[in-house]
């Protein structure tokens, strides 16, 4: 059970970030776009194995020609090794996945340099998933902020103008799977024109933001969560208005989701009428 809810979660992860690096190819089948085709998609397979914790400690080789993804290296188990694949297969345009890695249960018992190396690989991935979040929030999309990580502990520089916007940031770093610490130095200023200006380009493309990027947001936000279980959580959009279903284990875990989605730029608004509460009857 285990075993399957990580496969789960990683393709549920690589699902809501594929969209975005996968619709740039084009028509045309030149050698040339077939090439930039492909280096997108091993761009999107790779970047999905970084964000994920279970496979980042591994070197993993991604050559991608035609539709098909070769994967080569090693891992330390089958579910990783299947898990790989899956991964790869989630990505847009690939039809096939040719998965020559190998398994080595020795892995488990790696030396503490690698282990290091794969502390400071998750140090990247976590600066990167909260630079995302506060991109994507509504509210600190445009704050001058500078993202670091070492060993889990996050540190916020840069400027707000409220100290709601400062208070913000912090949590969304905080409530990020991973983090165990978060030094908040962001610092109060007064609005200036470059930073109205942001906030000024960053409401009016809103308007324009698409569903499907809409729900993808709203998807990893919910996966990075560390007090959500977001693959329980479905989620659709229409016209920037965003429906969500499953079921959560409990009343706040209801109003945490609910909050996260609407936060998201461009959610006009939120219906989690059909976002149950597990042991609660649906009468």
């Amino acid at each position: 059970m285990i075993a399957f809810k990580r496969l789960t979660l990683a393709c549920s992860l690589a699902a809501a970030l594929a969209p975005a690096l996968g619709q740039a190819a084009t028509a045309q089948t030149s050698p040339i776009s077939s090439q930039l085709q492909a280096a997108r998609q091993e761009g999107s397979i790779w970047t999905s194995f970084a964000l994920n914790r279970h496979l980042s400690p591994f070197k993993i080789d991604v050559s991608v020609s035609q539709g098909v993804a070769t994967l080569k290296g090693r891992v330390e188990n089958d579910v990783d090794r299947d898990l790989a694949e899956q991964i790869a297969l989630q990505t847009s345009g690939i039809d096939k996945v040719d998965n020559q890695l190998a398994v080595d249960p020795a892995l488990a018992d790696q030396p503490p340099v690698q282990k290091q190396i794969a502390q400071r690989f998750d140090d990247a991935t976590l600066t990167a998933t909260i630079k995302s979040k506060l991109l994507w929030n509504s509210a600190t999309q445009a704050l001058d902020t500078e993202v670091s990580t070492q060993g889990g502990v996050v540190t916020l520089k840069g400027h707000a103008q409220t100290a709601e916007a400062k208070q913000l940031a912090g949590d969304l770093a905080t409530n990020t799977e991973g983090v165990t610490q978060v030094n908040n130095l962001i610092s109060l200023s007064a609005a200036d024109t470059q930073t109205t200006k942001a906030e000024t380009e960053a409401k009016a493309t809103e308007a324009s933001l698409s569903d499907a990027w809409i729900t993808s947001k709203v998807k990893a936000s919910l996966l990075y969560s560390r007090n959500l279980d977001g693959l329980n959580i479905n989620v659709d959009t229409k016209t920037g208005m965003v429906t969500l279903t499953g079921v959560v284990a409990s009343t706040d875990e209801k109003t945490q989701a609910v909050d996260i989605a609407r936060n998201i730029r461009g959610v006009r608004g939120v219906d989690a009428d059909l976002l149950k509460v597990a042991g609660k009857s649906a009468l």
